[in-house]
């Protein structure tokens, strides 16, 4: 029975490809080809050459013309790398024309971001996202696994051979895998979602930290909170949303949630799915777009992030940018840069928790604005309303006398609606 398989072999060297059409394209390519390096890198493997090729046509079997194709599996074969990555996506025929040729794995961009999803994948949910992309990816190159059976038996325009057999009850088995994986996604998000409405019965304010992968967000979380989430410096250290209660200077719980990193030329079909780690996004009160101040293409990388917030449909929210990293560049050249970018941006080092006070006053002050602040004189026989307060984190002042508990705070929901006959004017 044919199983989607990791790499067929352990690969070990690898070559990046480029191919681009125009040479002003060649900065943006050499920049995605320093992010692809990373995360090649991130699976253990060590690059040997990175070559950005321009082409003045569009050569459909190889991308490159002959002489090109040649100069570059003569490269490859004496550098003696074992896999061609490709940023470009390349289709399952130029794959197969590709490894043809150079006699080495051949892969694109897609199938490395799949990877790295592999690994870092962490929950239920995110493995068997994971599973269904890979899942999808894999049918239209299972030709590829089934070459050497196409050959054994030939046959006519009315004969199929044997491989040709093989291939159709292999994509017939991998479609049901698709549509039971589909299920399993459903009962999980199900349950994730009745999970996240018993979340919001207690109306705590929530927060999501986007960004672009490797920004370091799982690093803020944990120097906000106190918590140990994992943070690494590794693209796609965080693939779960995961979320800690977090109490503000005014004394305000929120709920802060971290979510998985974007990276530019993200295939579409791993946007929609985890569409569910992202869509902590569309209910939180507010977003902490967390940019990595000191690498070097940091403006493209708030472009990448806020134009999937507007797939996501979470333009409307409110966004507060985060610079982080700001123990790594210079003082002032830096920060006038990135102030003429975002004025009301903060600066934090999360490693080295500098600013992280400043940081939740600014996360306070913005609350305050967004959730009203009132006062009540509740009866001392209705104390569990305050009891109340205080477990729902609106509780901002108490005091005790003798017509009752005076208290001063931002209840919401059916509290809300309970307070409403003990409100003072």
């Amino acid at each position: 029975m044919f199983e989607v398989q990791e790499k067929p072999r352990l690969v070990e060297h690898a070559y990046l490809l480029s191919i681009i059409q125009r040479e002003e394209e060649r900065d943006e390519a050499e920049s995605l080809l320093q992010e692809l390096e990373e995360l090649v890198s991130n699976l253990g493997i060590k690059i040997l050459k990175k070559y950005v090729v321009r082409t003045r046509k569009t050569f459909p079997g190889h991308l490159v013309g002959k002489g090109k194709l040649e100069e570059i599996v003569k490269e490859v074969g004496d550098l003696k790398c074992d896999v061609i990555v490709f940023d470009n996506e390349i289709s399952p025929s130029q794959q197969r024309n590709w490894e043809k040729e150079s006699k080495v794995l051949v892969i694109d961009r897609h199938e490395i971001i799949l990877d790295v999803f592999a690994e870092r994948a962490r929950t239920k949910e995110a493995s068997l996202q994971v599973r269904l992309a890979r899942l999808e990816y894999s049918l239209p190159r299972l030709r590829r696994a089934w070459t050497h059976l196409g050959r054994q038996r030939g046959g006519g325009v009315t004969q199929r051979g044997e491989g040709e057999a093989q291939i159709e009850l292999d994509q017939r088995m991998l479609r049901d895998k698709i549509s039971s994986t589909k299920k399993e996604i459903l009962q999980v998000s199900t349950r994730r979602e009745t999970s996240r409405k018993k979340r919001h019965r207690i109306p705590l304010p929530t927060i999501a930290l986007v960004g672009y992968t490797n920004a370091g967000k799982s690093t803020l979380l944990n120097a906000m909170s106190g918590s140990s989430v994992l943070s690494a410096d590794k693209l796609f250290a965080t693939l779960d949303p995961t979320s800690r209660k977090l109490t503000l200077p005014s004394g305000r719980m929120v709920i802060l949630t971290d979510t998985v990193g974007f990276i530019r030329k993200l295939p579409h079909r791993l946007v929609d799915a985890f569409r569910a780690t992202l869509e902590e996004t569309l209910v939180a009160d507010l977003l902490l777009h967390v940019v990595d101040l000191a690498n070097p293409q940091f403006e493209e990388h708030m472009d990448t992030t806020l134009a999937v917030l507007r797939e996501l449909g979470a333009k409307e929210k409110k966004i507060l940018t985060v610079f982080n990293k700001v123990d790594l560049v210079h003082p002032d050249t830096a920060r006038v840069h990135a102030r003429m970018i975002d004025s009301e941006a903060k600066f934090v080092s999360s490693q080295e928790k500098l600013g992280i006070i400043q940081l939740s006053k600014a996360i306070d002050t913005i609350l305050q604005g967004e959730y009203k602040l009132s006062n009540y004189l509740i009866p001392h026989d209705e104390y569990s309303l305050v009891a109340r307060m205080r477990k729902e984190g609106c509780l901002r002042v108490e005091e005790v006398c003798d017509d009752g508990v005076r208290v001063e705070g931002t209840p919401q929901g059916r509290l809300l609606h309970e307070l409403q006959k003990y409100s003072e004017k």
